[in-house]
């Protein structure tokens, strides 16, 4: 079944280019619709009381541990959800034109790229599923973008590459570590779990090597640059896609590597990650409100949540890791959306300057509604997806330092504001008569955003749909980060 949800999009990728022009949009929706079903087909057959279920194992390289091997458990199979359904809606609301089957091929390789780093067991299946998204985001980005394009992808490209490096060594080394401690090469994140007694010291350079690629691709502060950038020049889809799904990649690694494999290392360096998160989360949030471009502010405001969630993974408790990962899909949903209505706006009056909009409520009721909707959960306004990620992640974080809870639930105040601020300026307030002709949404735009506010709310209603796997999920994550630590502070009571 995992090895379906992954390799079916590339499939039907490659059969696109047998594909007419004019029915390639229908034939990618109609894939990543079958995509998403499957996934969710899958759901109803996973058994979390397992540590991970649906595991699919074939030799490839043995001599040197390399092999297939996938698996899902309670924290995975949620992304994996999340990212088939954003990329049929994604798929489904498409709007552009020129160009569109290589657009839609791109896409569909780039699913299979996703599926595949949440889904892998395997470290080194894991990294070549990681580099290979680069690919597809940065011809999307490069290809149909706007404005500065090719230097928006080639940075987004450079930097995501050069934090990957990095997490190559790492995963070569722990092959090595394996094959000192056991005998034999393995890239097997179980073999790894269950073999591995790692030093402190070496745990610190191990948890560096891994955790600047995730820092990047998250992106923590300093290494955010290349995301505003890529979001203001990426085509709406591109945006979509990469605020939906490739930034959780980040946060993923440092749930399923940093914590459960370097324990000690990520105790002891919980100080300047926390510190670097609560810089995000307020730094970016004032950069968010001093923006006259609404894709600029979403695209900030991506950053700042994403702080949150590393908040919530580095609490080190069940509340905040499981705030975290409800925080991911939460964030991947509603920034989705509110980057597909800024898009919207865009086709109608081709700017995203703030100040060319003014009491778009009158002229377009139902984007205003949605987008009111969806704004409202992006503050976590209680019974939205946005609240449960963010109140979990913030009492995990206050169970740990009450100051780092401070500074944190300070940061979402200043989101509550730029955000609401934004909706004001773009939909209430003085009318801009240059608007007085554009038409609301369309029949296509509707179907695309039900599905989103549906889910923005019931699962605001209802979150221990998603809760309750993740927990389980998330405390064989603790009990692993607590075996890596507890030798190497055993060891250093008994010094002291």
């Amino acid at each position: 079944m995992l090895t379906l949800i992954i390799f079916f999009p590339a499939f039907a990728a490659m059969l696109g280019f047998v594909i007419e022009e004019k029915s390639i949009k229908v034939y990618g929706a109609s894939i990543a619709m079958i995509e998403f079903l499957l996934t969710l087909f899958m759901f109803y057959g996973v058994d979390f009381s397992e540590s991970y279920d649906l595991l699919s194992f074939v030799p490839l390289i043995p001599s040197i541990g390399i092999n297939y091997l996938v698996g899902v458990d309670g924290i995975s199979i949620f992304l994996v959800i999340m990212s088939a359904f954003m990329t049929f809606i994604a798929l489904f609301s498409l709007s552009i034109k020129e160009n569109l089957k290589h657009l839609v091929i791109s896409v569909l390789f780039l699913e299979m790229t996703m599926m595949g780093v949440f889904l892998s067991l395997d470290v080194a299946l894991f990294y070549v599923f990681w580099e290979l998204s680069l690919l597809p985001m940065l011809y999307i980005i490069g290809a149909w973008g706007s404005g500065n394009r090719i230097y928006a992808s080639v940075k987004f490209f450079i930097y995501t590459f050069f934090g990957s490096v990095f997490m190559l060594a790492g995963i070569i080394f722990m092959a090595y570590l394996h094959y000192k401690q056991v005998g034999v090469f393995s890239f097997s994140l179980l073999d790894w779990q269950k073999n591995l007694d790692i030093p402190a010291s070496t745990q610190i350079w191990l948890f560096i090597a891994f955790s600047l690629s995730f820092a990047i691709k998250t992106p923590m502060f300093p290494f955010h640059t290349w995301l505003p950038y890529a979001h203001g020049q990426a085509p709406t889809i591109g945006s979509v896609l990469l605020a939906a799904v490739l930034l959780k990649m980040g946060t993923y690694g440092f749930v399923r590597f940093s914590l459960p494999l370097f324990g000690t290392a990520s105790q002891e360096l919980f100080g300047v990650m926390a510190t670097l998160a609560v810089i995000m989360v307020i730094y970016t949030a004032l950069i968010a409100y001093a923006q006259d471009d609404m894709k600029q502010v979403i695209a900030y405001s991506s950053i700042s949540h994403m702080g949150i969630i590393i908040l919530g993974i580095f609490s080190f408790n069940e509340q905040g890791i499981s705030g975290a990962v409800f925080l991911m899909i939460s964030h991947g949903i509603v920034s989705g959306a509110l980057f597909m209505m800024v898009g919207m706006l865009y086709d109608r009056t081709h700017t995203k300057l703030i100040k060319a909009y003014g009491g778009m409520a009158k002229q377009t009721p139902y984007l205003a509604f949605c987008f009111g909707v969806t704004t409202l959960a992006s503050i976590g306004l209680p019974l939205t997806i946005g609240f449960v990620g963010e109140f979990l992640s913030l009492v995990g974080i206050f169970m740990k330092n009450v100051w780092f809870g401070v500074f944190g639930g300070l940061g979402i105040i200043v989101g509550a504001i730029y955000m609401l601020s934004l909706l004001r300026r773009v939909f209430y307030g003085k009318f801009n008569e240059e608007n007085s002709k554009l038409k609301d949404l369309n029949l296509n735009e509707m179907l695309s955003l039900i599905p989103l506010i549906i889910v923005i709310i019931a699962l605001g209603i209802f979150p221990n749909w998603l809760l309750k796997p993740i927990n389980l999920s998330v405390d064989k994550i603790i009990f692993d980060m607590q075996r890596t630590s507890t030798e190497t502070l055993m060891i250093k009571r008994s010094v002291k």
